[in-house]
């Protein structure tokens, strides 16, 4: 009889030790592979898709199980030591110090370790055998959940969870395994500026007006060829007049098909006919919306304006790729530093750079909700145009102002501020 009740319990360990590396494999597994597993046909993947679909159910008849045959375990454990002791309060110790032990190395530890370890294959591996528990103990999970519900509306506590976006899960998934160093910083700067399409709008990216080349259309032709030739951009835009009064967009190549018939005559250059209509797009357009734009109009350039017309930048294709894959430069870039890092540890910030163009480049986390750029920033937190000389400490670094050019701030140093 004795050896009878040590198989038992022996037997009763063994399931104890499988429902709990089956729960730990499953709840881990990555839904990611087991999709991509199932897509290529494997079936085992396939069932453990249909378990995690439910993750309710899944824990809600392993834990069944699992408490089953603890207890039934430790049941045939009191009475095993009963006969050895007899009756009386040391087998009742006994018996729960060596289950204790027995159930927490072998039932808990050592199977979870190793479900940790070997996630995935294990996971499809006990995929089939628990999927006929979940089927066979549905009915008993769902009273019990209708218990637990009802158990936690009567004491006001049944608030459904936040769940988390698809998006959200990515995100997270990103910057946990850079944070381990699993994805390279620029990796997962590629990665998450993907996902921030969504949230930017065109007044994000856009270059501002004050940083855009223009040529005044009144200028002889040979001016304007000259000029358009020492540029670095293939794409200028024409004013007349005021530089609001955007008349067209030069391209490099049209000017130079116009040129080369005329010989050296630049003077007969029809400058009029190889204008391109100019494209003006409101800046709360989603840079999202603006990209599928580019590509269905197969136009890479357009000019960016406020609810009033007047104009505020120009967007460009590449300007919503580098948001993605950081800067872009060929041979004829010029390099705009604009961020300037000094030996003493801190930068020399030019007031017009973008604050995801300073986050990207110094690997800092200042907030761009409000403004868009490093001055508007400032004055946003300030509540007031800085002078030259005050400084400010905002969302842990500290701001210096440099130069100021009437009511614009031009130039500013910024460091980390020392924990308080």
């Amino acid at each position: 009889m004795i050896v009878g009740y040590i198989i038992a319990i022996l037997v009763l360990l063994g399931l104890s030790a499988f429902f709990s590396g089956s729960e730990t494999a499953l709840t881990a597994a990555s839904r990611a592979r087991m999709h991509q597993l199932e897509k290529e046909g494997d079936r085992r993947a396939a069932a453990v898709n249909r378990l995690i679909s439910d993750r309710e159910r899944l824990i809600g008849s392993i834990l069944l199980g699992n408490n089953l045959v603890n207890i039934l375990a430790s049941v045939l454990a009191t009475s095993l030591f009963t006969l050895l002791f007899g009756q009386g309060g040391l087998a009742m110790v006994v018996a729960t110090g060596v289950m204790t032990i027995l159930v927490l190395v072998f039932s808990e530890v050592l199977p979870k370790t190793y479900a940790i370890t070997r996630t995935d294959s294990m996971a499809m591996g006990v995929a089939r055998p628990i999927g006929l528990l979940v089927v066979s103990a549905s009915w008993i999970v769902k009273l019990i959940q209708m218990i637990v519900m009802a158990t936690l509306k009567l004491l006001g506590l049944a608030t459904p969870a936040d769940a988390l976006t698809a998006e959200d899960e990515i995100r997270g998934a990103i910057d946990l395994h850079a944070s381990e160093g699993g994805v390279a910083a620029a990796d997962r700067l590629r990665l998450v500026g993907a996902l921030d399409l969504k949230g930017l709008t065109v007044e994000d990216v856009m270059i501002h007006r004050r940083n855009i080349k223009m040529l005044n259309a009144d200028l002889e032709p040979r001016q304007i060829v000259m000029k358009a030739l020492a540029s670095p951009h293939t794409r200028l835009p024409l004013y007349r007049g005021e530089k609001e009064e955007i008349v067209g967009i030069l391209h490099a190549k049209d000017l130079l098909r116009a040129a080369l018939p005329l010989g050296g005559d630049l003077s007969a250059l029809d400058l009029e006919g190889i204008l391109r209509k100019p494209w003006f797009v409101p800046e709360t357009t989603p840079v999202q919306d603006q990209l599928d734009l580019f590509l269905s109009k197969r136009s890479h350039f357009a000019l960016v304006v406020d609810e009033y017309g007047e104009l505020q930048g120009l967007i460009t294709l590449e300007d919503i790729l580098e948001e993605i894959v950081g800067s872009i430069h060929d041979e004829y870039d010029v390099a705009v530093q604009g961020v300037r890092p000094q030996a003493d540890g801190t930068v020399n910030v030019d007031g017009w750079v973008p604050i995801r163009d300073l986050n990207r480049a110094t690997g800092w986390d200042l907030p761009d909700e409000e403004a868009v750029t490093v001055a508007g920033l400032v004055i946003h937190e300030a509540q007031a145009i800085p002078e030259p000389g005050q400084s400010f400490v905002f969302h842990g670094y500290r701001f210096n102002i440099l130069r100021r050019q009437r009511n614009q701030v031009t130039g500013l140093n910024i460091s980390e501020s020392d924990p308080a």
